[in-house]
């Protein structure tokens, strides 16, 4: 039996790859990490949690625009929303750009609970990756790092 050639390896590197990043995306798997890290933090669930994480990452928003953000329906969006409202974690303001419209913002608390939702993250993944041989973990955050770039950017050249 022959030796696999780099080129099959990497094939099958990227087999792997993608099979991980198709089961890290399932709904079945955000929940269940959703769901782990928004124990204890109130008022967010793993229903509510990517309103208000993307909320964080983008700003005040629309709803339409926010839920496009996320990958949610809007009427979605909307409902998790006033869920987050009612707890006191995100306020509607007047758009500026549109008397009609109202853009959704984080409150002071919920920052708060968006630190907390992070630093439970963080932990989370320092824990996973304790074990992991010395130096690795930071070869697989920089490599990480540059994956989402690209798939982010899928006009980008590949040479650059």
């Amino acid at each position: 039996m022959s030796e696999p050639t780099s080129e099959t390896a990497d094939h099958t590197s990227a087999a792997r790859v993608a099979a991980a990043i198709g089961a890290l995306t399932l709904r079945a798997t955000r929940a269940g990490l959703y769901g782990r890290l928004t124990s204890g933090v109130e008022g967010v669930d793993a229903t509510t949690y990517p309103v208000l994480s993307g909320l964080d990452r983008i700003g005040p928003a629309t709803a339409t625009r926010l839920a496009e953000a996320i990958g949610m329906d809007r009427t979605v969006t909307t409902r998790y929303a006033t869920r987050l409202q009612e707890a006191g974690l995100v306020a509607r303001r007047p758009d500026p750009s549109d008397a009609r419209a109202t853009r959704l913002a984080l409150t002071a608390d919920g920052e708060r609970a968006v630190l907390a939702l992070r630093a439970a993250m963080e932990s989370f993944l320092a824990e996973e990756m304790a074990t992991w041989p010395p130096g690795e973990a930071t070869a697989f955050a920089l490599r990480l790092e540059k994956l989402t770039e690209a798939l982010a950017s899928p006009d980008r050249s590949r040479t650059s």
